[in-house]
Formats: C-alpha cells, sequence, structure tokens
C-alpha cells in the first residue's frame, strides 16, 4: 500500500469461509463478551443470551440493545425471556442501528482486524476474532456520545421521516 494508491483485490479473491459474531458490549466498562456461530438463527441468539446470562452477575438487569431480526423475535426466544426477568429488550428503529454502541464496536473490529485481514479457514477468523476481543478486552473502553439529547432526537425523527418518504416513494 502508498499514498495515494487505491487498495486492490486480486481476481482471484476467495472467501474461506463465515461466521455469526454475536456481540455484547457493557456500555458502562467498554466490555465485550462475543462468540461466534455458523448461524444467526433464534437456537443461536438463544445460546448467546445463555452466555450473557452466566457470565453476568446475577445481581444485575441486562438491557439488550437489538436491531429488528427476526431470529431476536421468535416465540421461543420470547418463552425464555419470560422465564428470564432480568433480560430487557429494546429494539432500534429500522434504519437507525447507529444507537446501539455495539455496532460502533463492531466498525472498529471491522476496520482494525477483518477488512484488511487474511483468513485461510473460518476457524483461523474465528480465533482471529477470539484474540481480538481478548486482547480489546484487556483495556476495555467505553463509547462516548458526542452529541446532545437534542441532536440525537432529531437524527431519530430524522431517520424515521427518511423511512417514511422512502416507503412513499415506492
Amino acid at each position: 500500500m502508498r499514498e495515494g494508491v487505491p487498495e486492490r483485490q486480486t481476481r482471484g479473491h476467495r472467501r474461506n469461509g463465515t461466521t455469526d459474531l454475536f456481540a455484547a458490549l457493557d456500555v458502562l466498562t467498554g466490555r465485550i463478551v462475543g462468540e461466534c456461530h455458523q448461524r444467526h438463527r433464534a437456537q443461536e441468539f438463544l445460546a448467546f443470551l445463555r452466555t450473557l446470562d452466566w457470565t453476568t452477575p446475577s445481581a444485575l438487569d441486562l438491557h439488550l440493545i437489538l436491531d429488528n431480526l427476526a431470529s431476536h423475535k421468535t416465540a421461543k426466544v420470547k418463552r425464555w425471556v419470560l422465564r428470564h426477568p432480568r433480560f430487557h429488550f429494546h429494539f432500534v428503529p429500522t434504519c437507525s442501528s447507529w444507537p446501539n454502541q455495539v455496532e460502533r464496536w463492531f466498525k472498529e473490529l471491522t476496520d482494525k482486524r477483518v477488512r484488511r485481514g487474511t483468513f485461510h479457514s473460518e476457524l483461523e477468523l474465528i480465533e482471529a476474532l477470539k484474540l481480538y476481543i481478548e486482547r480489546y478486552n484487556e483495556v476495555p473502553r467505553p463509547f462516548f456520545w458526542r452529541a446532545t439529547a437534542d441532536q440525537i432526537l432529531e437524527k431519530v425523527r430524522w431517520n424515521r421521516l427518511n423511512v417514511v418518504l422512502s416507503r412513499a416513494a415506492h
């Protein structure tokens, strides 16, 4: 790589496997709990919820900010949450992932470890992700909002308006 020269990828680029990384961010400490699964279905999501349950002191309530994937809203997941009342789900509006601070961490992970990484197998990718999480947690850093509450609420209103307008255009 040289300054001013665009990044290139050869025609022979091959994907050597994928994984689904489930991650939770403790907004107070910046610590990450993460685990990889082959798929992103309700059963994998439930396995991750169990991990959170086991790794978090039982006296704490857990407020999870989630996107609107169907796997987060299945009957099986709803039953599990009813049996685990310390878990509270909060779903972000469609097209508004920015309030979910773990998304900020995913961007950092992508920029610093995944984007330019070369992984010869799915197992190698998973090991790289685990190592990144482990090293990150040695000196975790919480993210801080730079915007005021009014600026954030205005952005939410603007995003909702854009969603309504884009639906009207279809």
